[in-house]
């Protein structure tokens, strides 16, 4: 059975001594062999069935603690003493800044290593991508006929009046941003970033599905959108309205003109001072498992990071998916310079 402990960010210092002395203190309950402790900014609700999954395989006991802001200083505040074992996260930016400030391990694993593909995961092994989120096209299926396009295309002024999309700040388009710079350089994504802005039927704000609803709306004819976000829309997850937005569009997968795809993920890293090493690598490795990745990728409509594993049928339904193949590191190093530009372009204004 899956322990879960809900925190909120006022109590979570005090719950987490609690819960480092509970580990520390109580061998006979906690030993190394029977428990593994996961820290995750992701609703607890979307892992559980597989840390349920994990432990009746293994019989290793997961302890899911949700932190839903400031994940690493939590982690750096407790210091050797911390319980964490997995922290577990969305969006590379995160993921790297929990590496960048110090509260991860490198990680050797035959298995990890041979089922993510290598620009999915650190070299170093400090972290490990398990699921992925396309950054894709939505389309008027009434009003526009397109069978492709590019990110590069986004800047045509043939779209003027005509793209909907959310901040230029946020990290799903920042990440998009910042690989437009590892493409282009700064100098041609600034006047990507113009040539968008030119042609936005809106101010960029709101969040991905607005852009399905206000293409319904016909107040544009195109938009940049996360590619989960249409399997809540079309499964009924998000309500009766928000079906009928996931209806009015087509989903197209943007590439750019010499890569594929652009990615981001939901990854996890072992903690520096993990007291169940073996079992948090044992949980990592069972994540990336055919089974659990097919489970991973239905529970939030997300691509699988293992080659092979089919996603869910509404998601597979958008066509092969050809990932971008530049390190989501390089990304996650031009972040700053990928938000510098928003602002100069004024983006969001």
């Amino acid at each position: 059975m899956t322990v879960v402990h809900w925190v909120s960010m006022s109590r979570r210092a005090a719950l987490g001594g609690l819960l480092a002395a509970s580990v520390v203190a109580a061998p006979l309950a906690a030993r190394a062999e029977e428990v593994v402790n996961v820290y995750t900014t992701r609703e607890i609700a979307l892992a559980k069935p597989l840390f349920d999954a994990f432990a009746e395989k293994t019989g290793i006991k997961v302890n899911s603690v949700f932190v839903k802001d400031g994940l690493a200083e939590r982690v750096k505040a407790e210091g050797a003493a911390s319980p964490a074992d997995v922290l577990m996260t969305v969006d590379i930016g995160n993921l790297i800044d929990l590496v960048d400030q110090g509260v991860t391990q490198p990680v050797k694993s035959e298995v990890l290593e041979k089922a993510i593909p290598a620009n999915l995961r650190g070299a170093d092994g400090n972290w490990f991508s398990l699921s992925m989120r396309a950054r894709v096209a939505y389309v008027a299926k009434d009003r526009v006929k397109l069978d492709a396009i590019t990110y590069e295309n986004f800047a045509d002024p043939k779209w003027k009046g005509e793209v909907c999309i959310r901040s230029g700040k946020h990290p799903y388009n920042t990440a998009l941003i910042a690989a437009y710079i590892v493409h282009h350089g700064e100098e041609a994504t600034q006047k990507w970033l113009e040539g968008v802005k030119a042609n936005l039927a809106r101010k960029a704000t709101g969040g991905d599905r607005e852009v399905a609803r206000d293409i319904l709306g016909e107040l544009c004819d195109i938009g940049l959108a996360n590619s989960y976000y249409v399997g809540l829309m079309r499964s009924g997850k998000g309500g009766p309205d928000q079906e009928k937005w996931g209806a009015a569009i087509n989903v197209l997968l943007p590439t750019f003109q010499n890569g594929g795809t652009n990615v981001n993920i939901s990854g996890a890293a072992v903690a520096k001072s993990s007291p169940n090493k073996v079992n948090a690598v044992k949980l990592l490795e069972f994540l990336v498992s055919p089974d659990a990745q097919e489970l991973y990728a239905k529970a939030n409509f997300e691509y699988p990071v293992v080659p092979g594993v089919p996603a869910d049928p509404i998601i597979a339904a958008f066509g092969p998916l050809k990932v971008d193949n530049i390190d989501l590191l390089a990304i996650a190093k031009a972040r700053k310079a990928a938000a510098n530009l928003v602002d100069k372009v004024g983006f969001d204004d």
